[in-house]
């Protein structure tokens, strides 16, 4: 049976232009045509436009493609595995590529004015979770101190940054050193963390009373991605934040005025 350009176009997907093009290179010719001239396609040329079309899909280039099929010597096993080992590469470095933009645009979120390769030094292994940062936004958008926490933010020079979370990471060290010691949530060595870091936000962001200190701490010990933003998931514990939430609101009781 023979079948038309414009058939075999339409079974396989591509354009009659193409068609033509793979006849110009050689690479598939009709076997026949009518009495009219045109061109006429048969059983086994829809045969090799299939294999044509797998390889193509696969990324190989069309005199390659020419080689597999037209040398009987060729090994389409060998030529499959060298474009596999490619494929795997270019998935690889892809991956890195949208891990990259990811991270990029999650720090974006932050209205943190640095180049991506400045944020990366600056923040490390810190995660700005995008949905999270989202949620917070419209949250916490309607209160001055989010707006003003923002514009300082964005205002930050890089030595900034690098001076802000190296106190953070000094903070996070001795966090972590007063859990794992078992010290407790409501003790002085905790609750005078919790007060550090409460100063912290105040000096670098914007005043933060216990009240709203607390309710940051809340978002913590809730949502495991506001965490996230103060210790990396691995320099977390079970109950860390938990921990840093009794501290602050601990703290908060010994800030107010005796009655």
């Amino acid at each position: 049976m023979s079948y038309s350009v414009g058939q075999v176009s339409g079974f396989a997907g591509i354009t009659v232009r193409t068609l033509h093009h793979y006849d110009k290179a050689g690479l598939l010719s009709p076997s026949d045509r009518s009495p009219a001239g045109y061109r006429l396609y048969s059983d086994a040329d829809l045969a090799r436009l299939q294999q044509i079309l797998f390889y193509r899909e696969l990324g190989f280039p069309l005199d390659e493609i020419a080689t597999i099929l037209e040398d009987p010597q060729a090994n389409a096993l060998d030529h499959l595995r060298a474009r596999h080992r490619s494929l795997n590469d270019q998935i690889a470095k892809l991956q890195r590529l949208l891990e990259v933009a990811e991270h990029a645009m999650k720090v974006q979120e932050t209205g943190v004015q640095l180049t991506p390769e400045e944020r990366f030094e600056v923040f490390g292994e810190l995660t700005f979770d995008l949905t999270y940062a989202t949620e917070a936004r419209l949250k916490w958008q309607h209160l001055e101190g989010h707006q003003r926490s923002m514009a300082r933010a964005a205002a930050h020079s890089k030595e900034d940054w690098a001076t802000l979370m190296a106190e953070h990471a000094d903070w996070r060290r001795r966090l972590t050193a007063a859990f794992d010691a078992r010290e407790p949530a409501d003790g002085e060595r905790a609750m005078d963390l919790a007060e550090e870091q409460r100063r912290h936000i105040t000096r670098w962001f914007t005043p933060c009373p216990t009240d709203m200190h607390g309710r940051i701490a809340d978002d913590f010990a809730a949502d495991p991605r506001a965490f996230a933003l103060v210790v990396p998931p691995g320099e977390q514990r079970p109950g860390l934040a938990a921990y840093v939430r009794t501290a602050v609101h601990a703290n908060a009781v010994r800030q107010s005025p005796a009655p």
